[in-house]
């Protein structure tokens, strides 16, 4: 499955809510997320639209690294 090119920061703190993430805070045009599941971890999205492709890539291998999933199967959760 491919990136999607349209994505804003917004949209993807959302699909980040199926996976445990809430807002924390944000900061002028950066929402950090927290999640508890598999212990503490925080991500900073941009609230960019889109999202640079490069941006979203990094995001969603630091938030499949913590949560122990496979790119594949991390897109399909999220935008499947």
């Amino acid at each position: 499955m491919r990136l999607p090119r349209d994505l804003t920061g917004r949209q993807l703190a959302t699909a980040l809510s199926s996976l445990g993430y809430a807002i924390d805070r944000q900061t002028g045009s950066h929402i950090r997320l927290t999640t508890l599941r598999g212990g503490e971890h925080h991500v900073t999205v941009p609230d960019h639209s889109p999202l640079r492709p490069g941006t979203l890539s990094a995001i969603l291998r630091d938030v499949g690294t913590h949560a122990k999933l496979p790119r594949e199967e991390l897109l399909q959760l999220l935008f499947g």
